[in-house]
C-alpha cells in the first residue's frame, strides 16, 4: 500500500468510529477509483447493504463522452431515487476517507438534489 492509501484507511477508521447507520437512517458510503465511482446504502446494525449504485450499471454506462464528475453526480440521483423508491429520505454521508471534492461532493450534490437529507 502507498503513503496515500494508507493515510485515507486512517482517516476513515476515525470516521467509522464516530458514526453508524441504522435502518432508519443508513450509513451512505462512497467509493471511488480511478475511472469508476460507487455508492451503497448500508444498515449497519443488521450489516446489510440496501441499495447500491455505481458508473458501471447499465443505465450509467450510456453516458459515455460525460466527464466522471457527470458520472458521479447521476450516481448520486440514482441512488437517492431508490432510496426515495424504498421508503429512505435521510442518511448518514460517509466519505470513506476522501476529501469532501470534486466526485465525492458531486455524488452528495446529485443525492441532495434527487430528495435525500443528510
Amino acid at each position: 500500500m502507498n503513503r496515500l492509501t494508507q493515510r485515507r484507511i486512517k482517516i476513515k477508521k476515525k470516521i467509522r468510529s464516530k458514526m453508524s447507520g441504522t435502518s432508519a437512517r443508513p450509513r451512505l458510503t462512497v467509493f471511488r477509483s480511478n475511472s469508476e465511482i460507487y455508492a451503497q446504502l448500508i444498515d449497519d446494525a443488521s450489516g446489510k447493504t440496501l441499495i447500491s449504485s455505481s458508473s458501471t450499471e447499465k443505465n450509467a454506462t450510456k453516458e459515455k463522452g460525460k466527464s466522471k464528475i457527470d458520472k458521479a453526480k447521476s450516481v448520486g440521483a440514482s441512488i437517492a431515487k431508490k432510496a426515495v423508491e424504498k421508503g429512505i429520505k435521510d442518511v448518514v454521508f460517509d466519505r470513506n476517507g476522501f476529501l469532501y471534492h470534486g466526485r465525492i461532493k458531486a455524488v452528495a450534490d446529485g443525492a441532495r438534489e434527487a430528495g435525500l437529507n443528510f
